[in-house]
């Protein structure tokens, strides 16, 4: 007879992404923690070397993260204050303080108008 037994199964869902080492290891921005082994001026002066003038550095008031190094365009693009809140929202589920994450940012804006016709 169907249903008269329970059947249970734990299952679990892989997500692997690999991508080329990239040279400066970093795309849009480095979160960096307090004890991370590169520290944050270390961090905006490899920065600085290897893209002049694209990276501002962050420092927080965060347990865990002590500052973010973040491409200059992404804050033209959106509020500082925003963004901040939504990195490390999702940053603080993730690092220790002794990490330095590397993240991919992208912003993509999407407008809907509505006009009256004539």
């Amino acid at each position: 007879m169907i249903g008269d037994h329970n059947v249970s199964s734990r299952k679990a869902t892989l997500t692997l992404k690999i991508s080329e080492f990239e040279v400066p290891p970093m795309q849009d921005m480095l979160i960096i923690g307090r004890k991370a082994p590169i520290g944050p001026e270390a961090a905006r002066r490899m920065a600085e070397a290897l893209s002049p003038e694209q990276f501002t550095l962050m420092k927080m008031d965060h347990p865990k993260i002590e500052a973010v190094l973040l491409r200059n365009s992404l804050l033209q693009m959106i509020d500082e204050k925003l963004l901040m809140n939504i990195i490390l929202e999702e940053a603080e589920r993730m690092i220790s303080d002794s990490m330095v994450l590397r993240s991919e940012l992208k912003i993509a804006m999407s407008v809907q108008r509505e006009v009256d016709l004539l």
